[in-house]
């Protein structure tokens, strides 16, 4: 069953046109609702690079900033996008450029987005996603066993396509739902259903044989 419980509309509506109209404590209270996800989407798509050097508060600091100089024209534009959705996109867009202020040509653009209709974010790596994985696991508790596990982790997801990985990271690790998933990936909700199918059953697929990952029930990606 799906547990995420969306952002009540009747509030947001509410709250938005105080917020373009300037109410900082609008601004403020809208931020603050989904902070807590967003903090979790900057955490898994920020540059493992930048780990102790970029504290994701941080991003979100940034980010807020720009939430206060463009939440007027997502009012006045009245756009369908959903305004969690659009608010994600104005983090990521944020954790866009500070990737290039911190890595430069060091950055790796061929590869690590996917194509997504709603704009194109950092991808969630291999290396992040194994971790995520692996934090929902108990049996891999162990240093050692945690770190060999995170390596065929790592390898297993490197088997899947990469829009594969992206339904799990959105799915699992970003909390949208089907809907919102079928929005940023521009496809309907049935095929993102089925697309999401598709991907948890090759995960536990490929994940089966990396030893006590997958041996306890209710420790699997659902």
């Amino acid at each position: 069953m799906d547990t995420r419980r969306p952002d009540p509309p009747g509030e947001t509506d509410e709250l938005l046109p105080r917020a373009a109209a300037g109410d900082t404590a609008a601004l403020a209270e809208l931020f603050a609702r989904h902070r807590k996800r967003l903090r979790q989407m900057v955490r898994l798509r920020l540059d493992r690079r930048l780990q102790g050097r970029v504290d994701p508060s941080d991003v979100l600091q940034e980010a807020y900033l720009d939430l206060a100089e463009k939440v007027s024209e997502y009012v006045r534009s009245r756009p369908e996008l959903p305004f969690y959705l659009w608010l994600r996109l104005v983090v990521g867009e944020r954790m866009q450029r500070i990737h290039r202020r911190h890595l430069g040509a060091a950055m790796r653009d061929a590869g690590r987005e996917v194509s997504l209709h709603r704009g194109a974010l950092p991808q969630a790596s291999t290396a992040s996603l194994a971790a995520q994985l692996l934090g929902r696991f108990t049996t891999a508790s162990e240093a050692l066993v945690r770190a060999e596990a995170r390596l065929q982790v790592q390898q297993a997801l490197n088997q899947m396509e990469p829009i594969d990985r992206e339904v799990i990271a959105l799915r699992h690790f970003e909390e949208l739902s089907n809907s919102e998933t079928a929005q940023v990936l521009g496809i309907t909700p049935q095929a993102a259903s089925n697309r999401h199918l598709r991907a948890l059953a090759r995960l536990q697929s490929i994940l089966k044989d990396v030893p006590g990952l997958l041996g306890r029930e209710g420790h699997r990606p659902k």
